[in-house]
């Protein structure tokens, strides 16, 4: 699949991760693309590609303290909805053809910190989804470095807030075929976490992605979660490993069992839905895997030329007919890469 566009580079601090797409009511062709960029904020693209314009995340509220970093972003009618991974809030963005606006009430507390100290630890607001259920809308959010994901019910006081109603906590450790206990490995204190994350508001269902393990699908209520089921694994599933200290990466520590999916390499990452289908991003070979949603079927999997190591994507169909992706390895940096042709013949 080749790009339609690309955006222009970002360089550090900067660093491209996760697009919403905003379709214009009224025109399609003035349609916005949002982009987060960790600790240089949230872009906005018009639909060749031009940068509209960036917001900044905050800046610490004392010296000592994370900045803001705007980690993963999603679209709600006109309202975007940001997880800022530094200061463990969700921001919140008006957002309209000439782009966004910030909109989040000054007073938002932290999701998941008790104190101001303890959101310097870092494990924060991460992955993020928003959509309609029940009658609600709602916010989902995972945590940085542990298996939690909280919904949230938007609230407006003083501009948009968020607050939190329920929590689920997906599993660190599994029972393998043959018997064995298998735990995911990671750096000491540190589990395995969700980004990529979904709302299928047809069938009121959460999709999320765990990195190290795979795709899980969660029954969404308004007011909390339903049981989640383990539906497609990466390869490495089951597979020994150890941390190593020196490299601070987890590798090998003896032969595959083979207990894992056949079509997803970790990173599990970018989830996006276009009618029937699930498309996830198969971070670690720079692959796109398009599934079956009823069943999660794997239908077919592809590469965007010149993509590598993609995060986040998301994508509209019909009239607009727009694949935004994350570009996670260009020379001098990151940035975002746009299909508008040809996606019926991938399924899409």
């Amino acid at each position: 699949m080749t790009p339609t566009v690309i955006t222009q580079t970002f360089e550090e601090p900067a660093d491209a991760d996760d697009p919403a797409i905003w379709v214009n009511p009224r025109d399609t062709e003035r349609s916005v693309v949002l982009g987060t960029l960790k600790e240089g904020g949230l872009a906005a693209f018009d639909l060749n590609g031009r940068t509209i314009d960036v917001h900044p995340a905050p800046l610490p509220p004392t010296p000592d303290a994370k900045p803001g970093r705007y980690n993963n972003v999603d679209v709600l009618g006109n309202l975007a909805f940001v997880s800022d991974r530094g200061r463990d809030r969700i921001r919140v963005f008006q957002v309209d053809e000439r782009g966004a606006r910030d909109v989040t009430n000054p007073d938002t507390k932290p999701v998941f910190s008790k104190t101001e100290a303890e959101v310097d630890d870092q494990h924060t607001v991460y992955g993020l989804a928003a959509g309609h259920v029940n009658g609600k809308d709602v916010v989902v959010t995972s945590r940085r470095s542990e298996t939690s994901i909280a919904l949230l019910h938007v609230t407006r006081n003083n501009g948009y807030d968020t607050k939190k109603v329920s929590t689920v906590d997906l599993p660190d450790t599994f029972t393998l075929p043959n018997g064995k206990s298998w735990t995911v490995c990671g750096e000491p204190g540190e589990g395995p976490q969700v980004e990529g994350m979904v709302i299928d508001e047809r069938t009121s269902t959460l999709y999320a992605a765990q990195e190290d393990v795979g795709i899980w699908r969660i029954p969404l209520r308004a007011n909390g979660f339903g049981k989640p089921q383990l539906v497609d694994k990466v390869r490495t599933f089951g597979a020994p490993q150890k941390y190593d200290p020196e490299t601070e990466e987890c590798e090998a520590d003896g032969p595959n069992p083979g207990f894992g999916g056949q079509w997803l390499e970790a990173d599990a990452e970018g989830l996006t839905i276009a009618g029937d289908v699930l498309l996830a991003s198969s971070q670690g070979d720079s692959r796109f895997v398009a599934y079956r949603k009823t069943d999660l079927k794997p239908l077919k999997d592809f590469r965007v030329e010149g993509v590598e190591h993609s995060d986040g994507a998301d994508i509209v169909v019909g009239k607009l007919n727009l694949l935004v992706v994350h570009d996670g390895e260009r020379e001098n940096g990151t940035g975002f890469a746009f299909i508008r042709h040809n996606l019926s013949r991938w399924g899409l």
